[in-house]
């Protein structure tokens, strides 16, 4: 059986970020192509649209949106509540990654993303960086899943190394 990563969408060079662009990163894209990667976006799972207002937790971290103590709410404008988009995108993609169990050797997500956040996000009420999950990242790493960080290049190197 072949191992595969779950991989966030934008760091293949698939243009899903919020504003448009991507967060393409050259050795992933090299795995994608070998066939070792599901690039999967969780708020265009959540039926978000891109390009999409930036949003950011109004809470502690993802964890707080998957107990309800917390909200996900868009920054620019008039915020609008995103939360329930972040949530079915989150459980979406677990969706996937547990077909995929016994072949998944781990997630990298992208950092400081509300949804892929593994180290850090963003404060809701700053632009200023926080330590804390992602809502994707918090339920993946509830259901047991590994998570690694985007800039977390040794890592991946290495996991990359070992899947061949």
């Amino acid at each position: 059986m072949d191992s595969v990563l779950i991989v966030s969408a934008c760091l293949v060079g698939i243009n899903c970020k919020y504003n448009g662009g991507n967060n393409r990163c050259e050795i992933l894209v090299e795995a994608f192509k070998k066939g070792n990667i599901v690039p999967l976006c969780p708020e265009q799972l959540g039926g978000l649209p891109t390009p999409r207002p930036p949003a950011k937790i109004s809470g502690k971290d993802g964890r707080d949106i998957l107990n309800g103590t917390g909200k996900v709410l868009t920054v620019e404008g008039k915020q609008k509540d995103v939360t329930e988009n972040f949530l079915k995108g989150a459980y979406e993609t677990l969706y996937a990654a547990e077909l995929l169990r016994d072949r998944v050797v781990a997630c990298i997500l992208k950092e400081k993303s509300p949804s892929c956040g593994v180290k850090k996000i963003y404060k809701f009420e700053t632009d200023h960086l926080k330590e804390g999950l992602g809502v994707t990242a918090a339920l993946l790493s509830e259901k047991g899943f590994k998570i690694i960080s985007s800039d977390d290049i040794e890592s991946i190197e290495k996991i990359l190394r070992e899947i061949g």
